[in-house]
C-alpha cells in the first residue's frame, strides 16, 4: 500500500497484520478519490474503522486540515501512528482507540463537525444506517458532508438514510462502494426514518 497523490505521494504504508482487518486496496483507494475529490481544500475527516489509516492518510495528502483516526484494536492504532509519522502528517492527526460507537459519542461531546466520512467496517457488519444517524441527530456532520462506505458488494443499502442521499455506487470485485452526501435542506417527507430500526446493541453501545 501507498499514499497515491497529494503531499505524501509515493509514501509506502504499512498493513495491518493478520487476518482481522481488511486494507482498502490502492486500486479502490484511487477509485474513491476520483469519485470524491480528488482534492481538498481543508476539512475535517472521520476515519471510523481505520485500521491502517490509509484513507484517512490519503486525504489529508490530498489537501485536508484534519483527520480523526477511530480503531478498536491495538496494532491498528500502532499501525495508524507509525503510518502518519512517516507520511509526516502526524500533526493533523489524532488517535483514537475505542469501539465505534463509544466514540461517536466522545467525539459528539467535544463538538466535533466532520466534512468527510469513512465508514469501512468488517463486512460482517451491515449495520451503517445506524452509524449516519447517529451523525445527523447528533450534529456531527457539515452540510455537503460526504461518507463514503466500503462493504461488501452482496448488500446493498438504501438510495437515502435520513439526510444522506446515495449519489455514486461501484463494485470492485467482493467491495464495494457506497458514496452519501448530507443536506440539512432535504425535505422532511422524502427523508426516511430509519431510528426506529437502530439495532439496541449499538444504542446501548453509544448510550454508554
Amino acid at each position: 500500500m501507498r499514499v497515491i497523490s497529494g503531499t505524501a505521494k509515493g509514501r509506502p504504508l504499512k498493513a495491518v497484520p493478520g487476518t482481522g482487518t481488511r486494507p482498502t486496496t490502492d486500486k479502490v483507494k484511487e477509485a474513491v478519490f476520483s469519485m470524491i475529490g480528488p482534492y481538498f481544500d481543508g476539512g475535517v475527516v472521520l476515519d471510523l474503522f481505520a485500521g491502517s489509516g490509509g484513507l484517512g492518510i490519503e486525504s489529508l495528502s490530498r489537501g485536508s486540515d484534519k483527520a480523526v483516526f477511530i480503531d478498536l484494536e491495538p496494532k491498528s492504532i500502532e499501525i495508524i501512528r507509525a503510518n502518519l509519522k512517516a507520511t509526516g502528517l502526524d500533526s493533523k492527526a489524532e488517535v483514537f482507540r475505542n469501539e465505534a460507537g463509544r466514540a461517536l459519542k466522545l467525539l459528539s461531546k467535544r463538538k466535533y463537525t466532520f466534512d468527510l466520512v469513512f465508514l469501512d467496517p468488517p463486512y460482517r457488519m451491515k449495520n451503517v444506517e445506524e452509524y449516519l444517524s447517529w451523525l445527523e441527530e447528533h450534529n456531527m456532520v457539515n452540510d455537503d458532508a460526504i461518507v463514503v462506505v466500503e462493504h461488501d458488494a452482496d448488500h446493498e443499502y438504501g438510495e437515502r438514510i435520513g439526510s444522506f442521499e446515495q449519489i455514486r455506487k461501484s463494485t470492485y470485485g467482493d467491495t464495494a462502494i457506497t458514496i452519501y452526501e448530507y443536506s440539512s435542506t432535504i425535505d422532511e417527507q422524502d427523508i426516511t426514518n430509519t431510528d426506529a430500526n437502530i439495532d439496541d446493541n449499538i444504542r446501548e453501545d453509544i448510550g454508554r
